[in-house]
C-alpha cells in the first residue's frame, strides 16, 4: 500500500498543489465515502480543515474503485490531476 501512497501523492505534488495532504488520507477518504454506493461513476466532494476542496471522479467496482480525475480547488487556485494518464 505504501507504494500506492506514494504514487498518489507524487501525482498530487506535480501538479503544483501545496497544501497538506498524505497519499494515504487521500486514499482514505475515498474509501469512507464510497462506503455501502453501488457500482457506478460518481463525484464525491470533501471539504477539508484548510479549507481546501477536494472533488474525486471515482469508478466503483465489485472488488475495487478507480480515481480517475482529483480537482483541488485552494483559495483562488485550482489542481487538476488525471490519474488515467
Amino acid at each position: 500500500m505504501e507504494e500506492l501512497y506514494k504514487a498518489i501523492e507524487e501525482k498530487i505534488l506535480s501538479s503544483g498543489y501545496k497544501g497538506t495532504f498524505s497519499g494515504e488520507e487521500v486514499y482514505n477518504d475515498i474509501c469512507d465515502e464510497i462506503e455501502d454506493k453501488e457500482n457506478g461513476t460518481y463525484l464525491l466532494i470533501s471539504k477539508k480543515d484548510s479549507g481546501d476542496v477536494f472533488t474525486y471522479n471515482v469508478s466503483i467496482f465489485d472488488d475495487n474503485f478507480n480515481l480517475s480525475v482529483l480537482k483541488i480547488n485552494s483559495e483562488n487556485e485550482e489542481f487538476i490531476i488525471n490519474f488515467d494518464e
